[in-house]
């Protein structure tokens, strides 16, 4: 179980990101649109908020999580979801997505792997569609700190970027029979540049473009094409 991963998925809804992840969704679903897509995996599907939005259309979801208690709140939902790796699926789809910074979690020796496992899952001619944070969006908007809190839960969150890393430490304080319990946990997070991903052998870039989620040209979406 990657703990870490467990841990915000506790404190997600502390984040304040309902109206980011909601414009992320509908652009991956408008994008969607232009793709003749049966079968989808959606990689990092979270509580499954985006395949529960693209059972309306005619798509076959499955997702896959690293955080067993997301992967258990997809499930409760009437979801298809499994903890597991993308290196571990077996089956094909027409289309792959990661939505909100999925690739991000995954360190710079990891992600030629990663790629080539995302690869392996798609059909022909299959696509992989996904958003990472810039540089920008990095050292400018996700670098901070935060707080929050609800009637028996109190969050700080500490963000430091340096060396191409995002260092975030979460720190979680619960009521748990009159008692405050402390919980905490560092997420990391990696800058992946464009021009990786353009440089690719075994995909073509067909889309690729900057976002203003939070704040001017701090995400960028790309669709690529297996080769």
């Amino acid at each position: 179980m990657n703990n870490n991963l467990d841990l915000y998925s506790k404190v997600e809804h502390l984040l304040g990101i309902e109206e980011a992840t909601m414009h992320l969704h509908t652009l991956y679903i408008e994008t969607l649109y232009n793709y003749e897509i049966k079968t989808l995996l959606d990689l990092g599907c979270g509580r499954g908020d985006l395949m529960q939005k693209l059972e309306k259309f005619d798509i076959e979801c499955e997702g896959i999580d690293l955080s067993a208690l997301m992967v258990q709140k997809a499930k409760q939902r009437g979801l298809k979801a499994e903890f597991k790796s993308i290196c571990e699926v077996d089956k094909k789809y027409d289309a792959i997505v990661s939505a909100f910074d999925v690739l991000n979690f995954v360190p710079e020796q990891e992600l030629e792997n990663f790629l080539q496992c995302v690869h392996d899952a798609l059909s022909d001619e299959g696509i992989f569609m996904f958003d990472i944070n810039t540089l920008h969006g990095f050292a400018n908007v996700a670098e901070g700190t935060l707080s929050a809190e609800e009637e028996e839960m109190f969050l700080s969150v500490d963000a430091v970027f340096e060396a191409n890393r995002l260092n975030t430490q979460f720190t979680l304080f619960e009521k748990e029979n009159g008692l405050y319990r402390k919980e905490q946990s560092m997420i990391v997070q990696y800058f992946h540049p464009l021009k990786f991903f353009k440089n690719l052998k075994n995909f073509k870039v067909i889309q690729s473009r900057y976002l203003d989620l939070y704040d001017e040209k701090d995400k960028a979406f790309i669709v690529l094409k297996k080769a």
